[in-house]
């Protein structure tokens, strides 16, 4: 009996070592079992900042469109996005708190979008220290790039606000060298990031910054847009989110100030341009704006005929909200971005970890036809900017037109 008992005690002091190891491809990623992957975000999906949730829907419908075909998934993995309305720019404790109940209640094998520079910021700790994926934040901030060494496990997606602001900066010195430049912006993180990369365009040249009103976020902007017009500028840049952007535009054009409007990117949207249009009561409030796209722009009559944006259009009227409109280039964006983390999952192999999923959003080089052409999605350990390139677009009362050449940013 003795040697029975030795012998059953040495059979599970061997199961003990052997079973969990059977078991760890299923049990040691969290989030990845092999007929899913689970991953999160968290987005403003009530509030002020919820004209950003066509994001979330977005890719909330590509994942969908994935999930349909087993072709598709990632070696045959479903991929289960949840997402939680963090009320952004409101509520900054509330996406440290969501994110925290995705990675430590839901088990998420990553954060895939989650937008906001502050709240993604105050997060950014946390998922590093915890060494869970960070991956393509819905926010343009430099540090995403800038700052890998002491943050590897997040990644930004988009040219970052810096490059882009260059952008704006190198336009207004080559085709207004006597601009007298008025500058609206938000005061964070965000905002001044945009103003930094401006200054750097602008430097040593004509050009001159006139007058400039920081606003804070959430606050009126239109007083600010009053003292700006008493500077006596004939350009006017607005580095905000929409809600403050359409105030500023609308004011403007109600108290007769007309410069060469300038927008940043983030605000840019046939959506948001309509919607100050129609509130200032007429088109000439946006005529000629003129501000960067990376991205095929949905609305336009240049790509109505476009094999991606066909494709966009029917996975956004299948599996998209109802009555989404398709002109909104959130949802498109939303799809971009999904469709790039899947190729970075594929990447990842077959049993994909946290780690490899990490060093393939760090490495990948994708030729996206979500892109405007002869573009790609190029990142590298050491300049993790995976899309670096723009083109200058100009509202011409109905859709933007591109225009000039690719702006290589980095």
């Amino acid at each position: 009996m003795s040697k029975l008992v030795a012998a059953v005690a040495a059979l599970v002091a061997v199961l003990a070592v052997a079973l969990p190891g059977a078991f760890a491809s299923q049990e040691a990623t969290p989030g990845v079992t092999r007929g899913t992957v689970k991953i999160g975000a968290t987005f403003p999906l009530s509030g002020s900042g919820a004209v950003y949730a066509p994001i979330a829907a977005g890719m909330q419908a590509y994942f969908a469109y994935i999930n349909a075909s087993p072709r598709r998934r990632p070696f045959g993995r479903r991929i289960q996005f949840i997402v939680y309305d963090d009320q952004y720019p409101n509520n900054l404790p509330l996406s440290l708190q969501l994110t925290r109940r995705l990675v430590e209640q839901d088990r998420v094998f990553a954060t895939v979008g989650s937008l906001g520079t502050e709240p993604q910021q105050l997060v950014r700790p946390y998922m590093n220290q915890r060494r869970v994926p960070q991956l393509y934040v819905s926010t343009g901030a430099t540090m995403w790039g800038a700052q890998h060494r002491r943050f590897p496990w997040t990644i930004g997606w988009q040219p970052d606000y810096q490059s882009e602001g260059r952008a704006y900066g190198d336009e207004i010195r080559r085709r207004q060298p006597n601009a007298r430049i008025a500058v609206l912006y938000s005061n964070d993180d965000y905002g001044r990031d945009y103003l930094r990369g401006f200054e750097r365009g602008i430097a040593n040249a004509n050009p001159r910054i006139v007058a400039r009103e920081a606003f804070e976020p959430g606050s009126s902007v239109t007083g600010n847009v009053v003292r700006l017009r008493q500077s006596g500028a004939n350009t006017f840049l607005i580095l905000a989110i929409p809600t403050p952007t359409i105030t500023a535009i609308v004011t403007a054009y109600r108290i007769g100030w007309r410069p060469q409007l300038y927008v940043n990117s983030v605000s840019a949207t046939d959506t948001f341009f309509s919607i100050a249009a129609s509130n200032a009561g007429s088109p000439d409030a946006v005529r000629g704006a003129i501000s960067t796209s990376y991205l095929k722009d949905p609305a336009s009559p240049a790509y109505a005929r476009d094999r991606t944006v066909r494709l966009y259009r029917s996975i956004l009227r299948n599996h998209g909200p109802q009555g989404a409109n398709p002109n909104n280039g959130l949802y498109f964006y939303g799809m971009a971005k999904a469709h790039t983390f899947v190729q970075t999952l594929r990447r990842a192999g077959r049993n994909p970890t946290r780690g490899s999923v990490m060093r393939a959003a760090r490495t990948i080089r994708l030729n996206s036809p979500w892109l405007l052409p002869r573009t790609r999605i190029h990142s590298r350990p050491r300049n993790p900017f995976p899309i670096s390139t723009v083109r200058l677009i100009r509202w011409n009362g109905q859709h933007f037109e591109e225009f000039g050449p690719l702006i290589r940013t980095r």
